[in-house]
């Protein structure tokens, strides 16, 4: 039938054409329990969607937050957010994205129309769903079908499968030549932790700083500081087999709270004097939040949460740390305007202003995902 139609017709006949696609996708059916590769049904994108199919995809901390519970969504759920692709088919009244297109999906979305997208100091979009845990898309329904039974999406991506659906808002187009399996980490994890010094922190040539917390995007954040000119770098963490990396993307002093009798913040306060400029926490622990604020300089030190906090718990500290001076401030996606930083983001990787590589510690085929997450997991 579209065989016969698209010689008739004169408007893009590829939208009568749209199928439900059947592929494998990493299912997770409740909390504390394996994925499961299933086969699933993606439904056609609808008005303003894109149907994606996912070439490369990394693992974040956020997606295991979900598995655990710490982070509350609806069961049973396709996770994933941080990947690259290639566009598949395109819904109506789709204009700035075609078939073929590499693209990142975008957790945080950027619909251009609501008061914080309109904001030059604000990018969490009000579409975002990151803090609803509605498990849909904009519309209120999903593309997934599994044993008969509806799957959720998470924060609008969902890339723990050979196919996905995102809203048209939820998606940047990338240079042609990019290659997706190192670019996919642009989706979050790098983003996340180089904004977040260089966004949120804006952090100044010469400035001391600390990171809390080396996995990627810890890194990436080392990274950040790195680019910012801070003339010292000091990055914590409980695993000193993170060091060496840490210290090849920037970081001069590596410290290991398990070595010293005190708080690592009066730690810090004595390596630097009194405190650091700067302070990153990237692990997502009540704990370390409140360690990063005290360790800042106690007048103008900004100390920048970028870890995921736990559901349900609740931060004590002494106001005392605030009254002071100091600044304390959140980071989602490092601060960027999603759909207008990725693409400037893959062109400076392109032209080598940043590095990828050393944040890929492995490559695995997705069907060995509760393996990876294994890795993440023991710190490796």
């Amino acid at each position: 039938l579209c065989d016969d139609l698209k010689m008739q017709v004169p408007f893009p006949f590829s939208l009568l054409c749209l199928q439900v696609i059947k592929c494998k996708a990493a299912v997770l059916w409740e909390a504390n329990k394996p994925f499961s590769i299933e086969e699933v049904e993606v439904a056609p994108p609808k008005e303003h969607e894109v149907r994606i199919k996912i070439m490369a995809t990394g693992i974040c901390r956020s997606d295991d937050h979900v598995v655990t519970g710490a982070l509350v969504m609806p069961f049973p759920i396709i996770l994933g957010h941080e990947a690259a692709g290639v566009v598949e088919s395109v819904g109506q009244g789709v204009t700035s994205i075609k078939p073929g297109d590499k693209v990142i999906p975008l957790f945080v979305p950027q619909c251009g129309e609501c008061k914080s997208c309109l904001n030059t100091k604000s990018n969490l979009c009000s579409k975002t769903d990151l803090g609803t845990s509605a498990g849909l898309m904009p519309d209120g329904t999903t593309r997934f079908t599994c044993k008969g039974k509806a799957v959720h999406h998470f924060l609008g991506t969902s890339t723990f499968t050979e196919y996905t659906v995102v809203h048209e808002s939820a998606v940047a187009k990338i240079d042609s030549a990019a290659p997706l399996d190192k670019v996919c980490l642009i989706g979050c994890g790098f983003s996340t932790g180089y904004g977040a010094a260089l966004q949120t922190a804006k952090v100044e040539p010469g400035s001391t700083c600390a990171v809390f917390g080396l996995g990627g995007v810890g890194l990436s954040v080392v990274m950040g500081c790195k680019a910012a000119g801070a003339s010292r770098i000091i990055a914590v963490d409980i695993n000193s087999d993170k060091f060496a990396k840490a210290k090849e993307l920037g970081a001069t002093d590596c410290i290991n709270p398990k070595d010293f009798n005190k708080p690592i913040h009066e730690v810090l306060m004595e390596m630097t004097g009194q405190g650091v400029d700067y302070s990153f926490e990237v692990i997502g622990r009540m704990d370390t939040m409140t360690a990063a604020l005290a360790c800042c300089q106690y007048n103008y030190g900004v100390s920048v949460i970028v870890g995921v906090p736990p559901a349900k718990q609740m931060v004590t500290f002494d106001p005392m740390l605030l009254f002071t001076g100091r600044s304390w401030k959140g980071s989602v996606f490092g601060g960027w305007k999603s759909k207008d930083a990725v693409p400037k983001l893959v062109d400076d990787y392109m032209k080598k202003k940043f590095v990828l590589d050393p944040l890929i510690t492995h490559t695995l085929p997705w069907t060995k995902i509760n393996e990876g997450f294994d890795l993440l997991r023991t710190g490796k």
